[in-house]
């Protein structure tokens, strides 16, 4: 519905209301009245326009506020205009073109697809009330500082509850001054990346986003080979690397986390060169066999770069996220960043900070731990009734699965899945081009993206896209 606030009435009626002698006020009337019927007439007020009040239109106009209601009530009277109680001036509909109504999605119109893609959160699950709440607060205690630019640090509020969060939750030895604030986990990447300048090791199988953006920035990566142990480290005797690029929690796509041998190997191995290993913890809060395990970081602070992010926990929609860096890392990650924050919303840091010290972040994750670890149990359960032949792996932790299938069927799986409205990733989409082939074709199934009412139906579509054994 158009209103008098993006009408644009005040500049197209241009009107010219001055008169001489006794007349000013009916010339006045008559020229407004005049004004707007044209301005009716032309289309340029359509059908169903509120029209300013007469109060306010007066005002504008340098005009005694009479002189508008009187030409309302004559426009009504000629039934250009209508006048209901509450519900202020309007152009009638008989009058113009045809009212402009709200477009309403057609009921023939094709339904979102389901998606299993792995990466999100189930949004429907954000908690607005309590975020609602941190942010109202934040707001309000916020210092003058928090609305000028910004430490590319990042907030010190943000800074203190992470060390003692991710400290407490994680295992991450660490203090607020060696934190800085980024917009996400890959833009924490993109950062270390650049200030280290130089090829980076990352996993044979693993996030195709994380490998785009580094080449993006010019930095070429070598793929490390994967085992049922995790990644192997680099060979010491082979082109220097800047730094390896882990998922140790639970590796991504391929699930399980690294050894506790192979933790020690990379942390030796990065003392030995002076490469940095850079630990992706996206989504370490969510075990379901026992307690969490606990970051790399923990073990060897000098040699790992941390990074986190709420876009698993939270929302992909917070752009934050965050790097815990040793010493050595720090100066040049900021030269990188620049000299302000420009990147990452001030409010967003001390709503986040609030979040987590009124113990709003615990409760949302244990929360979201349950629901998940039901989803999993389902997803679990309904393929061993449907499709006992497949194989699920990478179900102790995190918010996807692999589901293996039979070698040549991984392509025509997913075409299948997107005919029945499924979106599904194949396990080789994330395979580096330069690692061997050497995992049976499968599917990336993300069981956190669908919300709870959909997840039936998606499962459903799951299951007939499957090959039959």
């Amino acid at each position: 519905m158009e209103t008098w606030a993006n009408s644009g009435l005040g500049r197209d009626l241009h009107l010219d209301l001055t008169a001489s002698g006794g007349e000013r006020a009916p010339r006045v009337r008559a020229n407004l009245v005049s004004a707007l019927r044209e301005s009716i007439r032309s289309g340029r007020l359509v059908a169903g326009t509120t029209l300013p009040p007469s109060r306010t239109l007066a005002l504008d106009l340098g005009i005694a506020r009479n002189t508008v209601a009187e030409a309302y009530s004559e426009l009504v009277a000629e039934g250009w205009l209508t006048a209901r109680q509450g519900s202020g001036t309007r152009v009638a509909e008989r009058a113009g073109e045809p009212a402009r109504r709200p477009r309403t999605r057609s009921a023939a119109a094709p339904r979102p697809p389901l998606s299993l893609m792995p990466g999100s959160p189930d949004v429907g699950e954000f908690p607005r009330a309590a975020w609602m709440a941190s942010a109202r607060r934040a707001l309000t205690a916020a210092p003058n500082d928090a609305f000028g630019p910004g430490d590319p640090r990042g907030r010190p509020e943000l800074r203190h509850a992470l060390a003692e969060y991710l400290s407490r939750a994680r295992g991450v030895r660490t203090d607020p001054d060696h934190i800085v604030v980024s917009a996400s986990s890959g833009h924490g990447l993109w950062l270390l990346a650049r200030a280290g300048k130089g090829p980076i090791a990352v996993e044979g199988y693993g996030l195709h986003l994380h490998r785009e953006l580094l080449g993006d920035a010019g930095i070429s990566t070598i793929p490390l080979q994967l085992d049922a142990r995790g990644a192997q480290p680099p060979d010491t005797t082979v082109r220097p690397l800047s730094a390896a690029l882990l998922t140790p929690a639970h590796q991504f796509p391929t699930g399980g986390p690294l050894h506790p041998s192979r933790r020690t190997a990379f942390v030796e191995w990065a003392r030995a060169t002076g490469a940095t290993v850079i630990e992706d913890d996206y989504d370490g809060e969510f075990r379901y066999d026992r307690q969490p395990v606990g970051a790399l970081q923990g073990l060897a602070p000098d040699e790992v770069a941390y990074l986190g992010t709420v876009s698993k926990t939270l929302s992909p929609a917070i752009r934050v996220g965050w790097m815990v860096l040793p010493e050595r890392l720090i100066d040049g990650v900021l030269a990188v960043k620049g000299g302000y924050e420009r990147w990452v919303s001030a409010t967003d840091q001390l709503t986040v900070a609030d979040f987590i010290e009124r113990g709003s972040f615990d409760r949302h994750v244990r929360r979201m731990r349950t629901l998940y670890r039901r989803r999993r149990d389902t997803l679990v359960d309904t393929l061993a009734a449907r499709a006992p032949h497949v194989h699920v792996t990478g179900i102790a932790a995190g918010l996807h699965a692999v589901l293996e299938l039979p070698d040549g069927t991984e392509a025509a799986t997913v075409d299948r899945a997107a005919a029945l409205g499924l979106a599904v990733a194949g396990l080789r989409t994330f395979r580096h081009p330069g690692a061997p082939a050497d995992r049976p074709d499968g599917l990336v199934v993300g069981y956190s993206t669908p919300s709870s009412a959909r997840f039936p139906a998606t499962l459903d579509a799951l299951c007939r896209a499957l090959p039959t054994p």
